[in-house]
């Protein structure tokens, strides 16, 4: 085993690693005078990955929806009990997190840390189901489901993702729907977890002040062992047409106000490292120079009362997919829509301002390396980037080198109307799903 360590000048870092015999991962950021320590457990395994071939199979299987989050759940069940109030015992705190493309499992701790990173590592790779648990926690995450479809701000983003993609599983809400976890079975949730919960498929980051020796010999030492059959997990995926769905998704929920997201589909998909590193920066960019506090199109909206300072922006993209979704309350939805659509049509044919680009670079510097005084944004944002075939400290350099003439071209071809989709929650009694 070879410990490797890479300085990170620019932001007063430096991460070790090591690759384990059995294929695991393990990054540790040492960060003196920090009495938290935290660590991340994570596997390449999301919601979208419903569709799959696991090595060594000879057939691709589907499994419902939802199954991802349903087995993080139930990785902190075992026979001895909740792993919960072993992380309290120990006075540490442990949640877990699953996204579309990703499941993170994390403890953060200011004392017996040694004994919390081996229950981390224990308690990820010692699955424990049984027919009887799994049948009550179905009952647990459909209740969680149906908390979902109650809230506005989560029917808003769903209804924005059913309204962009044709068919790409990112439309199907994380948690599955009641009648698709309803499927789920042991023999199922072990089928997942023996594809996706394989040592050369995760990686652990640890950060703190600790011993990068210390703890990849600690892991070393606790497992796990291989997962079987080494080769490619292939994640099957039905082919997305680049058009939107549909150009609206309307319901009626209980709001006071109306609330709306415009979305715009990313057609510039299919690969990672790098390019999608690239990618993500210019959408940094131009999200913040577009629609930052300060900028024009912000200004105009605020001024004329159309928005209020909750507005937000974001952009998700991984190698299959990518989206922006922009907006928050407005009194008036169509009005809003309507302006912020003129308003990109116009940048789209002016471009940014060189003053703007060099502005929000500086702005963006600053907030990459502020975030590293944080053991939580260090631990998630380097273990997703990871799976992205991305270390995250590139950022700062495919920033330094980014162009105002490639961000204007990627303006230009990620704000196409025919991109654009909207989500409205408006006033009213709660209706089915759009």
């Amino acid at each position: 085993m070879n410990l490797q360590r890479c300085d990170y000048p620019a932001v007063g870092e430096a991460v070790y690693a090591a690759e384990l015999d059995n294929g695991l991962r393990v990054y540790v950021m040492p960060k003196r005078g920090y009495n938290k320590k935290y660590a991340t457990f994570a596997t390449h395994y999301g919601s979208v990955d419903s569709h799959f071939q696991a090595p060594g199979d000879p057939e691709p299987v589907n499994v419902p929806d939802g199954i991802a989050h349903f087995l993080e759940h139930k990785l902190f069940e075992k026979k001895e009990g909740n792993v919960f109030d072993q992380f309290a015992a120990l006075g540490a705190m442990s949640n877990a997190f699953t996204t579309y493309t990703s499941t993170s499992y994390l403890c953060s701790t200011t004392e017996n840390f040694p004994q919390c990173l081996d229950l981390l590592v224990d308690f990820v790779l010692r699955p424990y189901f049984t027919d009887e648990s799994v049948a009550k926690e179905k009952g647990i995450i459909a209740q969680e489901i149906r908390m979902y479809e109650d809230s506005p701000r989560w029917r808003l983003r769903d209804n924005l993702l059913m309204a962009l993609y044709h068919d790409y599983p990112v439309r199907v809400n994380i948690a599955g729907t009641v009648e698709s976890i309803a499927n789920i079975t042991k023999e199922l949730l072990y089928k997942c977890y023996r594809t996706f919960y394989r040592p050369e498929n995760m990686n652990l980051f640890v950060t703190g002040e600790v011993d990068p020796a210390w703890v990849i010999d600690r892991i070393a030492a606790r497992g796990p062992a291989s997962g079987g059959p080494r080769g490619e997990i292939k994640r099957l995926f039905p082919p997305e047409p680049a058009t939107v769905n549909r150009p609206l998704v309307d319901e009626a929920m209980a709001v006071a106000v109306p609330l709306i997201l415009v979305g715009f589909k990313d057609q510039d998909v299919g690969y990672d490292g790098p390019g999608l590193l690239d990618k993500a920066v210019y959408m940094d960019v131009l999200l913040e120079a577009l629609l930052g506090r300060g900028s024009p199109i912000y200004d105009s909206l605020y001024r004329d009362g159309l928005i209020d300072e909750r507005f937000a922006f974001d952009y998700d993209g991984e190698r299959d997919y990518g989206y922006a979704a922009i907006g928050g309350e407005s009194r008036d939805p169509e009005l809003l829509l309507d302006r912020l659509a003129t308003a990109f049509d116009e940048v789209r044919r002016t471009g940014l301002e060189p003053d703007t680009f060099e502005r929000v670079r500086r702005k963006l510097t600053g907030g990459f390396i502020a975030g590293f005084n944080s053991p939580d944004y260090a631990a998630h944002n380097f273990t997703l980037y990871r799976f992205r075939d991305v270390d995250i400290f590139d950022y700062l350099t495919a920033l330094g080198q980014a162009t105002l003439e490639g961000a204007n071209q990627r303006l230009r071809a990620f704000f196409d109307p025919s991109a654009m989709a909207a989500s409205v929650v408006r006033p009213g009694g709660i209706s089915g799903r759009a």
